[in-house]
C-alpha cells in the first residue's frame, strides 16, 4: 500500500485544489480563461466558448507536470532504495509542505516566470500553448504541492501508480479551471471569499503536506491505508487500494 494508493489519492487531489487557490494562480485565472477562449474581456466568456478549449488548456499542463513528475520520480528512484528513499521521500514532502507555508511570506519562493508571449499567441492553437506557458510559468509557483506529490510517487510501487498520483494532482488543479469557466460569474463571488482567507488556505494546505512527510517518513502511510481501506469496506464504498 503506496502513496499513490488509498487516501494518498484524496491528498493529491487536496494539493492539486490548493495549488488553484494559492495567491500565485487563482488572481490570474480571469487572463488564463480569457485567453484559453480567445476573448478579450472575461465578459465574453460563456460555457460553450470555453468548455472545449478548456478541456485542451487543461490536458496540455497535466501531461507536462506528469512528464516532469514521472522524471523526478525515477530520479529518486534511481538514486534511493528501500527505507531510505521512503525516509528521504517523506523528508523532501515536509519541506515542501513547510515551504508552501513560509511562501507568502517570501515571495522569493513563489516566483513565477511570466511567458506573455506563449499567452498572447491566436488562432486554433492557442488553449494549448496558454497551457504550455501556464506549465513553464507556473512550476516555481507549483513546486512545493508539485514537488511534495513527486517525491511521494519516489515510493511508489510502479511507475504506473506514480503517473496515476500525478494525474490525480492535475485533477485537482484542472477541474477547478473549468468549473470557474462554466459559471464564471457564480464562482469568482466564492473564490473572492477565498481569497480573503488565504491564511487558512495556505495554512491548511502546508499542515497536509507535513502530515503526510511525516507518515511517509514514519512508515505510517501504509498503516494509514490499510485503516481507510478495511474501513471502505465495512461502510461498502469502493476500496482506492484495490481499484488502483
Amino acid at each position: 500500500m503506496d502513496p499513490a494508493a488509498g487516501i494518498g489519492i484524496p491528498v493529491a487531489f487536496g494539493a492539486g485544489l490548493i495549488s488553484f487557490l494559492s495567491p500565485c494562480v487563482l488572481p490570474l485565472v480571469p487572463g488564463y480563461l480569457s485567453s484559453v477562449a480567445g476573448v478579450k474581456t472575461t465578459a465574453e466568456l460563456t460555457a460553450r466558448r470555453v468548455i472545449g478549449p478548456s478541456l485542451a488548456f487543461v490536458g496540455t499542463f497535466s501531461a507536462i507536470f506528469i512528464a516532469l513528475g514521472l522524471l523526478g520520480q525515477q530520479a529518486l528512484r534511481g538514486a534511493l532504495t528501500g527505507t531510505t528513499a521512503r525516509q528521504v521521500s517523506g523528508a523532501i514532502v515536509v519541506l515542501m509542505g513547510v515551504l508552501f507555508v513560509l511562501s507568502p511570506l517570501i515571495p522569493r519562493i513563489a516566483r513565477e516566470w511570466r511567458v506573455q508571449s506563449l499567452m498572447d499567441r491566436a488562432g486554433e492553437s492557442g488553449p494549448v500553448l496558454t497551457g504550455v506557458a501556464f506549465a513553464i510559468a507556473w512550476t516555481p509557483c507549483q513546486g512545493p504541492t508539485l514537488g511534495a506529490i513527486v517525491a511521494a510517487t519516489g515510493t511508489s510501487s510502479s511507475a504506473f501508480r506514480g503517473a496515476f498520483l500525478l494525474a490525480v494532482y492535475c485533477l485537482g488543479l484542472g477541474v477547478p479551471f473549468l468549473i470557474t469557466g462554466l459559471a464564471f460569474g457564480k464562482v469568482t463571488t466564492a473564490l473572492n471569499v477565498i481569497k480573503r482567507h488565504y491564511p487558512l488556505v495556505i495554512g491548511t494546505g502546508g499542515v497536509v503536506l507535513i502530515g503526510m512527510g511525516v507518515l511517509i517518513w514514519t512508515d505510517q502511510f501504509a498503516v494509514l491505508n490499510q485503516h481507510v481501506s478495511h474501513w471502505l469496506s465495512a461502510v461498502g464504498l469502493p476500496n482506492f487500494n484495490a481499484d488502483t
